[in-house]
């Protein structure tokens, strides 16, 4: 099972997966507001999570895909 963290633990800028939206890829903390959690996804943009009800799991560095290199314009 994934790493869950309290409320008080979410910080702005930190990277986390909704557990049961797969899909949604990954996510950046946006702001934390007691249990009230923006998020913006990948895929589906900003949600309002409230993690009293759902706990999002933080993603390490391993856990988030590699991206390529941008490709210099010329």
């Amino acid at each position: 099972m994934g790493r869950f963290f309290a409320a008080a633990s979410y910080e702005p800028g930190m990277r986390v997966r909704h557990p049961g939206q797969p899909d949604w890829g990954a996510g950046t903390v946006q702001s934390v507001d007691g249990h009230r959690v923006t998020v913006t996804f990948e895929e589906v943009g900003k949600v309002l999570v409230n993690t009293a009800v759902v706990g999002l799991e933080p993603l390490g560095d391993e856990d988030l895909p590699l991206q390529t290199p941008a490709k210099r314009i010329k």
